[in-house]
């Protein structure tokens, strides 16, 4: 095989993957909740992620304007896998995505911190005005319980 056909190849086959690895990077998953989403958020935290995570989330709730609330669950990132973020840096990405999605009109729920990285957050003196709950069941139950309580009073 001619080698520049050959590296040609492996560069598509390359891109192929990147494209594949950054849908699979943040997915969006439906709810049982009526006009809830899911992303589940696990592995290495970066700015470049989370600037991923924001457009998919901002382009999902533009084509889906029904959409009301975004559930972060970040139940599958590990202390080791915020080490090389800056932890200031980190909250200004949670702040930026949370006052995104609000300004899209969504309600934006955080999942699922594990507690060392809440230790250093709140160590290093980091405010952060987020709605939080310990898992994304405790957030599920809310919302079930917030929409029942605006049913009945209907």
């Amino acid at each position: 095989m001619d080698p520049q056909k050959e590296i040609s190849e492996l560069k598509d086959l390359v891109k192929y993957y990147e494209l594949v690895i950054k849908n699979m990077s943040a997915p969006i998953i439906p709810s049982i909740v009526p006009n809830t989403i899911l992303m589940p958020i696990a592995g290495i935290i970066s700015a470049d992620r989370f600037e991923l995570i924001r457009g998919k989330a901002l382009e999902y709730a533009g084509e889906h304007r029904e959409t009301e609330c975004v559930i972060f669950d970040f139940t599958g990132v590990q202390s080791e896998d915020v080490q090389t973020f800056d932890y200031n840096e980190l909250a200004n990405e949670l702040t930026a995505l949370n006052n995104s999605l609000k300004l899209m009109g969504l309600r934006p729920i955080y999942v699922g911190f594990n507690p060392r990285f809440v230790r250093k957050i709140v160590h290093a003196g980091i405010q952060v005005e987020l709605e939080v709950y310990q898992s994304f069941r405790a957030a599920l139950k809310e919302l079930l319980n917030e929409k029942n309580k605006s049913r009945s009073s209907k």
